[in-house]
């Protein structure tokens, strides 16, 4: 189910903040006809880090309403509190999620001990199944190869969103890991060498812009076609660059605003639009794909 190019949508909001549904919706039906194989809801890109819990499981109900059983949605339900995130868990199955994404807990800096404890927590609370996610670069800890091993044995921890860009992690986890255990890359610049090396797919950014080219590109690279996959890619890399000169999805707002799918790029704080010289830098680079004409 959790396989190919999974966008990590964005939430788009009003200028004062609100969310926007009828947007919202939009970007659903924008992704369902454009062949995304899932939706990540209110992840990092999705500003789960502010949006409060009963906003944050609204908006995961909206986007399975508004998908209607045609794409499988997960739900971004990690904490760095293991009570909110079985919390966040149990609610998004009750809304009718698909599936879980659960980050490594963040500033806590828990030992490896500690996230096997709390993965295993969270996934003895809900029936749903979950992806682990492993961002060091947001949360400090990094989740090592030996860890995601033990937590695999749990029959509803059932793969990884690695976001390292570290390919060595990956063969270091084949090693380790049972051959049905998804392994997805968080990182779109190396995410097709990940998928060419024996990944499942992409948990995308750059999929919020142009999800029919990452859709082909998922699909040349999980089934071999190396060269296809390769000048896809290619085609792709500003982009892949050009969406994470600011924090992620400082960028990604701004491009989809230019583009008409969402009202304004506005962001919660403290999360600011975009500086204008990187504005002006993406809008090249969407111009030059043609995105903007």
């Amino acid at each position: 189910m959790f396989t190919g190019s999974i966008v990590a949508l964005v939430t788009p909001m009003t200028e004062t903040g609100e969310i926007h549904y009828p947007s919202l919706q939009q970007l659903v039906e924008f992704h369902i006809k454009a062949g995304t194989a899932g939706i990540v809801a209110v992840g990092t890109t999705g500003e789960s880090a502010t949006l409060p819990i009963d906003e944050h499981i609204h908006v995961v109900k909206k986007i399975v309403e508004y998908a209607a059983g045609r794409i499988p949605v997960i739900s971004g339900s990690g904490a760095n509190s293991t009570d909110e995130a079985i919390e966040l868990s149990q609610a998004s199955a009750e809304v009718g999620a698909d599936g879980l994404l659960s980050v490594v807990p963040y500033y806590n800096k828990p030992q490896q001990r500690g996230l096997i404890a709390h993965f295993e927590k969270v996934a003895d609370a809900c029936e749903l199944p979950l992806l682990l996610y492993n961002v060091p670069g947001r949360t400090v800890t990094d989740m090592q190869a030996e860890t995601v091993a033990v937590l695999a044995k749990h029959p509803r921890i059932v793969g990884l969103k690695d976001a390292t860009g570290d390919l060595n992690r990956l063969r270091e986890m084949q090693a380790l890991l049972p051959t049905d255990f998804v392994l997805l890359s968080g990182d779109d610049a190396t995410g097709c060498e990940f998928m060419l090396a024996g990944g499942h797919g992409v948990i995308s950014v750059t999929a919020n812009l142009v999800p029919e080219a990452m859709a082909r590109l998922c699909a040349a690279a999980t089934s071999g076609k190396a060269e296809l996959a390769r000048e896809i890619d290619a085609g792709l890399a500003a982009l892949h660059e050009g969406l994470f000169i600011e924090p992620n999805p400082v960028i990604p707002k701004w491009a989809l605003y230019r583009m008409g799918l969402i009202p304004s790029p506005a962001l919660r704080l403290p999360m600011v639009e975009a500086e204008l010289i990187h504005q002006k830098a993406i809008e090249q680079v969407m111009h030059n794909a043609g995105l903007l004409s």
